[in-house]
């Protein structure tokens, strides 16, 4: 039997290697499905005003800073959903709603997320507390419960005084942990916090 020279047999480990090494990166660099949430829909002529709101990014905690779509099994435990992404990060996502809600139902002269220049009337803080999918370690039959919570904040920008304070926050339960239903469930917990939130800023200050 011919011996291959030893040269020979450690080009092919290495070219061997270098296939899995490629399959990973490639496999690695597949692109996740991006999904975003519904703002509050426009129902009809916005709403004339004369004041002027920043929206500021919205704070929260280093699990929730992220485009990974949090699954909570516990309350101690953080995993990502494996198949998707938020198009931008949550805090992101929570202020272009927060933003494009306002936008599409008025009040207000205009509503941007910098002063661009111009001293706002108004600046919203929010502070995102929840923004999750949490399951049942114990009860995998229970289905998947969405929870979004939203500490906001009205800073009266003359004065710099708070106007006012709430807590805003809403759930749902889904029956299957298929991404599509989880997703669904995120944007029926958020339209119900937008449709409480939006009134609420839209009645600060006059």
């Amino acid at each position: 039997m011919t011996r291959l020279p030893l040269v020979i047999w450690t080009l092919a480990l290495a070219l061997l290697g270098g296939c899995g090494a490629i399959s990973a990166v490639s496999k690695s660099a597949a692109p996740l499905d991006a999904y975003t949430l519904s703002p509050l829909a426009v129902t009809g002529a916005a709403a004339a005003g004369s004041r002027h709101i920043v929206v500021e990014l919205p704070s929260s905690a280093a699990e929730l800073a992220t485009d990974r779509i949090l699954i909570k099994p516990t309350a101690l435990q953080a995993q990502y959903l494996p198949g998707g992404t938020w198009t931008d990060p949550a805090p992101a996502l929570m202020q272009t709603l927060l933003l494009t809600s306002l936008q599409n139902v008025g009040g207000f002269r205009l509503v941007s997320r910098v002063g661009a220049g111009l001293t706002p009337d108004y600046t919203l803080m929010t502070e995102l507390q929840a923004f999750q999918a949490e399951t049942s370690a114990t009860d995998p039959t229970s289905g998947v419960t969405i929870q979004i919570a939203a500490l906001m904040t009205m800073i009266r920008e003359t004065d710099r005084q708070i106007v006012a304070t709430r807590r805003f926050a809403a759930s749902t339960t889904v029956v299957t942990d298929d991404t599509m239903s989880v997703i669904a469930g995120f944007d029926s917990a958020m339209q119900s916090v937008l449709a409480d939130a939006i009134p609420w800023v839209r009645n600060q200050g006059g």
